[in-house]
C-alpha cells in the first residue's frame, strides 16, 4: 500500500490537502499524521503549510515533527506546499525566521514601488495587490516526472505575499510573474515543493497530487 503521510503541526490545510490526494489517488491510504513515527513509516510525505512563518516554524518545532519532517526530506518523495515549500529554506524575512535550510536560500517579500498592500490599493489603482491572490501562469523550468500531463504554462491558483529566491538556480523547477519573476516551484532528488496550492488548482492540481502518488525518484 502506497502510505502518504500528510504532516500535521497545526498550521495548514490538511484536510483540503487530504481530500485533494484522495481524489488524486483513491487507491492510496492517505493519513493526516501528528506523531513523528507514523512520518517515519509512510511510503511519501506531503508539507503544507499556511500563515506566518514565525507561527509556523514555532508549531513545527513544538509539534515534535521538525525532526520526522527532516528525515524524510533526505530518505523519500516529499511534496512542500505554500509555506511548506518556504521553510525548507534557510531563512525567512517574514519576522526575521530561520527555517529548516533543506534548500540553501532565502525568502522575500513581494516589495517596491510595483506594490501595494492589498488594504491600501484600490481598483483604480496600477499598483499590484500583496499579498497576491489568484490564478497565475507556471512556466516549467525543469522536465520533471511530477509536470507530467500538465502544459507549460498551465493556471495555478496561488495566495501569498512570500516567494523563495534558491541560493542555486538549478533549484528551480517552475517560475511565475507577478511584477517579478518569481521561483514558484523548485525540485531536487526526492523533493518537489510548490508556492501554489494544488488543492485549489482544479484539475491540473489533482494531476500534480497524481503524478507525486506515483513518483518514485
Amino acid at each position: 500500500m502506497n502510505t502518504i503521510a500528510i504532516v500535521d503541526y497545526g498550521m495548514g490545510n490538511f484536510h483540503s490537502v487530504a481530500r485533494a490526494l484522495q481524489a488524486a489517488a483513491p487507491d492510496a491510504d492517505i493519513r493526516i499524521c501528528r506523531e513523528a513515527s507514523h512520518i517515519d513509516n509512510a511510503s511519501r510525505v506531503v508539507f503544507p503549510g499556511q500563515g506566518a512563518m514565525p507561527d509556523c516554524m514555532r508549531t513545527l518545532n513544538e509539534s515534535g515533527l521538525r525532526e520526522a519532517v527532516l528525515r524524510a526530506a533526505r530518505s523519500k518523495p516529499l511534496l512542500g506546499v505554500c509555506v511548506g515549500e518556504q521553510m525548507l529554506f534557510t531563512h525567512s524575512e517574514e519576522g526575521d525566521t530561520p527555517c529548516l535550510d533543506v534548500f540553501q536560500g532565502r525568502v522575500k517579500r513581494f516589495s517596491g514601488p510595483g506594490y501595494a498592500s492589498a488594504s491600501a490599493a484600490t481598483d483604480e489603482t496600477e499598483l499590484l495587490k500583496v499579498p497576491h491572490m489568484g490564478w497565475n501562469r507556471v512556466k516549467h523550468v525543469q522536465h520533471h516526472p511530477l509536470w507530467e500531463g500538465i502544459a507549460d504554462n498551465t493556471h495555478f491558483y496561488f495566495v501569498h505575499s512570500y516567494y523563495v529566491q534558491p541560493s542555486d538556480p538549478a533549484l528551480t523547477a517552475g517560475l511565475a510573474h507577478y511584477g517579478v519573476s518569481f521561483t514558484c516551484a523548485v525540485a531536487r532528488d526526492n523533493i518537489f515543493a510548490v508556492q501554489f496550492h494544488p488543492e485549489k488548482s482544479a484539475d491540473a492540481g489533482l494531476r500534480l497530487y497524481r503524478n507525486f502518488v506515483d513518483w518514485n525518484p
